[in-house]
């Protein structure tokens, strides 16, 4: 009995060995060479580049607040809906054409940053006129054409002033109004709302841990700082944009 208990340990020894002779090595060599790792390490990858986006979801009632659904022509004349922005990250504005005080340094500061994401195809802006009885799709062209609009993304939409308004003020909470007193006949938001693949409105914390909500867009990176002494956001926008562009 004590003769074969010692062959039978001798034997498992043996094949422990033979084992470790022959598969450890090649092992050794499959994960120096990403075999064996390559799935945890895109996994990983993936969780770290999720873990870069602080972005928080703007939330409304406990909610996280989406974009509405919309359906508009743009400047080519095509009718254009929030389903034509889904999986894409894309920037919101209201602005009107003939707007003589803040839409050209809203565009100018869109244009500078549509350029910065010119290779990437899931990148867009939402511009949505609130002046739709005068800005028809062949001013809005006319319009991307003088301030280089070229991101096939980049819509310029126009439709039914009601519509627009309740869009404005109430689906984004970007205050907009007809005003006979205001330069241009008009009163508008100067923010930029931030949207992500999924349609969600995203932003950044402030120093105090509240979401900004909106980005400024009336300030441009040389200003540094707005006449009211607002800070300029066209930056973060730009950070944060890169962050959704890689969730």
């Amino acid at each position: 009995m004590i003769k074969k208990t010692n062959y039978s340990y001798i034997g498992i020894a043996f094949v422990i060995l033979v084992f470790g002779i022959y598969f450890i090595p090649r092992i050794v060599d499959r994960i120096t060479n990403g075999d064996v790792s390559r799935k945890e390490s895109r996994s990983d990858q993936n969780l770290e580049e999720k873990s870069k986006s602080d972005l928080v979801f703007i939330e409304i009632n406990n909610e996280p607040k989406k974009v509405p659904v919309f359906s508009f022509l743009n400047q080519e004349g095509k009718m254009i809906s929030n389903k034509d922005y889904e999986g894409k990250v894309y920037v919101v504005e209201f602005f009107f054409t003939t707007c003589p005080t803040i839409c050209p340094r809203m565009n100018s500061n869109l244009v500078q940053i549509q350029n910065e994401f010119k290779d990437f195809e899931n990148f867009g802006v939402a511009s949505f006129t609130i002046n739709p009885e005068y800005d028809s799709p062949e001013v809005l062209k006319e319009y991307a054409d003088k301030y280089g609009i070229t991101n096939p993304n980049w819509h310029l939409m126009t439709g039914d002033k009601n519509t627009i308004y309740k869009l404005s003020n109430e689906g984004f909470n970007l205050y907009t109004a007809e005003e006979e007193d205001a330069l241009g006949g008009f009163e508008h938001s100067g923010n930029f709302a931030l949207i992500d693949k999924n349609g969600f409105i995203r932003s950044r914390k402030d120093e105090f841990g509240n979401p900004i909500i909106y980005y400024k867009g009336i300030v441009s990176e040389e200003e540094k700082v707005d006449d009211d002494g607002s800070k300029e956001e066209i930056s973060a926008l730009k950070e944060d944009i890169k962050k959704l562009l890689n969730e």
